[in-house]
């Protein structure tokens, strides 16, 4: 996780994302399950990062010739990343959209 954060910049971006939003997810009026679903969607983005991370890791070891199949593979792990970021931001627009509306 050190190393991550020293050498991955979308790393330490993801985990400033999930400093700043743990304390809001905790004051939310929602239940302790919406709680944690909030919070786990921030720490998946977090474990899906270093998958991608290892996998650009491990193809940059082999060679950094270009590849068709080096190229889709970092491709895939980009897009498994914006996929979690897609999930994580719809958990927290369907759990906090609704709270902004019964505020008013």
């Amino acid at each position: 996780m050190v190393y991550a954060f020293t050498e991955e910049s979308a790393f330490r971006q993801e985990l400033t994302l999930l400093i700043l939003l743990t304390p809001i997810a905790l004051f939310l009026p929602v239940s302790p399950l919406e709680k944690v679903l909030l919070i786990s969607a921030l720490l998946m983005v977090l474990l899906v990062e270093l998958l991608n991370s290892s996998v650009e890791a491990a193809i940059d070891r082999i060679s950094f010739e270009h590849h068709d199949l080096s190229k889709r593979a970092k491709d895939f792990g980009s897009a498994a990343v914006m996929l979690a970021l897609i999930i994580a931001a719809l958990l927290w627009a369907t759990i906090c959209i609704p709270l902004f509306f019964s505020l008013k």
